[in-house]
């Protein structure tokens, strides 16, 4: 069942220029160290870190909070996954936001998308809730006695 779609749209140019006005406050503020890391790796930052601004747009939407009730920016980070793909991880309130959205018997799945075509970075955000797998069966003999 799905939780929750969020989706946002990121100047390139406007991530730039705060960059060049603010520089490492900005960088600290709202990208988390991992975030940081990747974006000095890549040979153009304002472009990698539009994709991630835009990301924690859409997830802050997707939890339906919008950028309010608690959740910090860096409460939300992207990290790419040995073979590229982005994944979503929460922190702080946003992990609890998505405990509290989540229901009983289910686990969440936060799904994201991200690209971009300068001068504009964009994210898609779905979360799923998934039935959580049973617990294995315990071995024979092993059980509570009769």
């Amino acid at each position: 069942m799905i939780l929750g779609i969020g989706t946002d749209l990121c100047s390139i140019d406007r991530i730039e220029a705060t960059l060049a006005r603010f520089g490492d406050r900005f960088r600290e503020r709202v990208f988390t160290e991992a975030e940081r890391r990747t974006a000095r790796r890549r040979a153009a930052e304002a472009p990698t870190l539009a994709r991630r601004w835009a990301a924690k747009e859409a997830c802050s939407k997707a939890l339906g909070t919008g950028l309010r009730m608690g959740i910090a920016w860096r409460d939300m980070g992207v990290v790419n996954l040995p073979g590229g793909q982005p994944q979503m991880v929460l922190t702080g309130w946003a992990a609890e936001r998505l405990a509290a959205i989540t229901p009983p018997g289910h686990r969440a799945v936060v799904h994201v998308s991200l690209t971009d075509d300068p001068p504009w970075a964009q994210a898609f955000v779905v979360i799923e809730a998934r039935p959580a797998e049973a617990p294995p069966p315990a071995p024979a003999g092993r059980g509570p006695a009769a």
